[in-house]
């Protein structure tokens, strides 16, 4: 299955760390966040990655290369200096991704969740992995009943990693535009399945957050 990491984001919650990084090469204990997931991916058989850049994205792709040292292979969807948001990034990129469904799994996350576990086919148009709600989003996302994302109440979190078919992004809004929208769109016609992991999942969106995990926390 191709995979895709959101690595197009500017970070702006992060400054000025990320005034002169992009906000996936942000360090948790020595290493980059996006490292961490390249490494989880490929040891749970991923062989292909795409990553898609924008603000410093060669810097990503001078840190991580063609993928080769992690056993895996990288590939770029380079959007330019402003970028395309998620789902236009994802559009973009549509053409490199070769399997449906494919993964995507945002840049800024730090997690154990564990990728190999993911169904290798989907009922709907989507599948989406949800947890327990941060302090910070005490609200959540999405409700989960019987297997099924619903859009109600109690809610959960989006982990930012989601199976997606093509057929999602059939009809695009614009070239720059976000994925909320779709997936609300087919959440609300019963075509989104989801899970709720338990496991370890932070969203690395702020320096208190990252010094959190940096202290071990």
């Amino acid at each position: 299955m191709n995979t895709m990491i959101l690595g197009a984001g500017r970070g702006e919650r992060m400054r000025p760390l990320t005034d002169h990084i992009p906000k996936p090469l942000v360090a948790v204990r020595g290493k980059p966040l996006i490292e961490y997931l390249v490494e989880a991916l490929a040891a749970a058989g991923t062989t292909e990655i795409v990553i898609n850049i924008a603000y410093l994205g060669s810097l990503i792709r001078e840190r991580l290369g063609d993928g080769h040292r992690f056993g895996t292979r990288l590939r770029y969807s380079d959007e330019g200096a402003v970028g395309l948001e998620t789902g236009g990034g994802i559009v973009r990129a549509l053409p490199l991704l070769d399997s449906d469904p494919f993964l995507v799994v945002n840049g800024d996350i730090y997690t154990d969740y564990p990728f190999a576990a993911l169904p290798a086919a989907i009922p709907g148009l989507a599948h989406l992995v949800l947890v327990d709600n941060p302090p910070q989003h005490p609200d959540g996302d999405f409700g989960l009943h019987d297997g099924r994302v619903v859009d109600r109440a109690p809610r959960l979190t989006f982990a930012g990693i989601g199976l997606y078919r093509k057929t999602l992004f059939a009809n695009p809004p614009g070239e720059r535009f976000a994925l909320g929208p779709l997936l609300r769109e087919a959440i609300g016609k019963g075509l989104v399945t989801g899970e709720h992991y338990r496991g370890h999942w932070t969203d690395v969106g702020t320096p208190e957050r990252l010094a959190a995990l940096n202290a071990g926390a």
